[in-house]
């Protein structure tokens, strides 16, 4: 879908050449420009939702055709709820109105004028809603057909959006915040699309050539480490998940340079288990075919450092995915191994399913060579956050305060929101093993903050923040597919700390 922005005052709607206009109606209030529209077409627009089955919830959706007075074949009202006491709509709520809005726009019309930039929104500017409307346009049109034998009609997608603003003096503003918004939703759609190809196409060496073509252009440097370079690292942690499997692992540095020379990175890790069958410790086979999607922290990664190099994001940023495939064999690694780790910690692996900790604590010890300002890791790590948060928000682990509440604030502006739990020492000793300095697995309480709990004994030397995304990542049944998250909220927090 191309997206566009323009100029175009209410009282100017009636006549816009726009086959389909997007118009808000918040319970039985009219917005303004469906206000206008009413008055163009001497109530019809009124008259109609008088006598339609529509009361104005958030998401719901009415077409009315061929309204006189109204040069558009097409006027799509849609539901706000009604607005709350401040008088403006929660973040949660405009996201909902705006994937209705483009989902009910039938292909057929070819191009709409949405409005819906008018609207009140808790903490935003004409510029956030403008890129707000521009990212969930991109979310609510991607489609993943790439296995289709037939593919559905070209005619079922709406070619273009235009998103309407009344004042001209906000043009360049808009333009800019058009940009950005492209940007997150590029990049989440990446991500998307790297998280539903099948496992046996996306491997690790395909991550790794996903990782190279974004360096093509010379504006992202890649560096690709296989399983020889990373045992003379002495990554033998990272090793022992890919031991059982046919295809190599991989460790993959992707180097954005935006910022000053002299700046820290911002550095990304990304677990990046292309397939999880559980190694030895087999996991049931009901939903198995959903551990694609375990590689869907390094699929964020890839999406964001995507982002990064469309925006010309100021910023340095180093985005590294720790690639392997957990799968059981003669060779494959069993429970109660024990590992030397590119610390130098030793692991004793209790259970070979958890093996996400397994990778990401040789690639957390791997990016202290980048001095880095921050370290964010996101995994889909462990099924115990699902049963804490489920679909709705990613868990957020960190021991340091300002770190996460950037983190925090970043998902609420982008309605990708995160909850923090606790990474308290008192959980710690749950790590304890009589024959390592550390087990892979706590126990059966406290699943989620024991593995941030591991992964934080390798992060001393740097400010550090954990995603568990297991919940969030993707969705399953009817709805089955990634959601490319927590991409916005990755990127709202770069941009913050490139404003900063």
């Amino acid at each position: 879908m191309d997206l566009a922005v323009a100029a175009v005052a209410p009282a100017a709607l009636a006549l816009d050449k726009h086959p389909a206009l997007v118009v808000a109606v918040s319970g039985k209030s009219l917005s303004a420009s469906a206000t206008a529209l009413d008055i163009a077409s001497e109530g019809a627009l009124a008259n109609a939702l008088a006598h339609a089955d529509f009361d104005g919830k958030a998401g719901q959706t009415l077409a009315l055709y061929s309204l006189p007075g109204i040069k558009a074949g097409l006027v799509l009202i849609v539901g706000t709820g009604n607005l709350p006491e401040s008088g403006e709509l929660s973040i949660q709520v405009w996201h909902k109105v705006a994937i209705a809005s483009v989902k009910a726009l039938p292909g057929k019309m070819g191009k709409a004028l949405s409005t819906l930039a008018e609207l009140p929104v808790t903490g935003s500017t004409l510029s956030s809603r403008i890129s707000d409307l521009a990212r969930f346009a991109l979310e609510a049109s991607y489609r993943f057909d790439t296995y289709k034998s037939k593919k559905p009609a070209s005619g079922d997608l709406l070619a273009k959006l235009t998103l309407a603003f009344a004042d001209k003096a906000d043009l360049k503003a808009a333009k800019e915040a058009l940009v950005w918004g492209q940007c997150i939703g590029t990049g989440q759609n990446f991500a998307r699309d790297l998280g539903n190809q099948p496992p046996n196409v996306a491997y690790p060496g395909y991550l790794a050539e996903m990782a190279r073509a974004l360096g093509d252009d010379g504006s992202v440097d890649v560096n690709v480490l296989g399983e020889a370079e990373m045992h003379k690292l002495g990554m033998h942690c990272l090793l022992s998940v890919s031991a059982g499997s046919a295809h190599e692992a991989q460790l993959v540095t992707m180097t954005y340079n935006g910022g000053k020379a002299k700046d820290a990175p911002v550095v990304l890790v990304g677990k990046g288990i292309t397939f999880d069958t559980g190694g030895i410790s087999l996991k049931p086979g009901a939903g198995m075919d959903e551990m694609k999607y375990d590689m869907c922290g390094a699929a964020s990664v890839l999406g964001v450092m995507a982002a990064v190099k469309l925006a010309k994001l100021k910023l340095n940023v180093v985005g590294v995915i720790a690639c392997a495939e957990n799968m059981p064999s003669g060779t494959a690694t069993r429970p109660g191994d024990i590992v030397k780790t590119m610390s130098g910690q030793t692991v004793e692996i209790l259970n070979t399913d958890a093996e996400g900790r397994l990778v990401l604590c040789d690639a957390l010890t791997y990016v202290e060579r980048f001095k880095p300002a921050a370290v964010v890791d996101i995994a889909t790590l462990t099924g115990a956050c699902v049963v804490a948060l489920g679909k709705v928000a990613s868990g957020l682990f960190s021991t340091q305060d300002a770190l996460a509440d950037e983190l925090l604030a970043a998902g609420q502006r982008v309605d990708d929101r995160a909850w923090r739990m606790p990474v308290w020492d008192d959980y710690q000793e749950l790590l304890d093993s009589p024959f390592a300095d550390i087990a892979n697995i706590g126990g059966p309480t406290a699943g989620s903050i024991t593995a941030a709990c591991y992964l934080a004994r390798f992060t001393k030397a740097y400010p550090w923040a954990h995603l568990d995304i297991a919940g969030t990542a993707w969705l399953s049944g009817a709805q089955k597919g990634s959601t490319g998250r927590p991409v916005p909220l990755l990127l709202e927090f770069l941009r913050a700390r490139a404003a900063a």
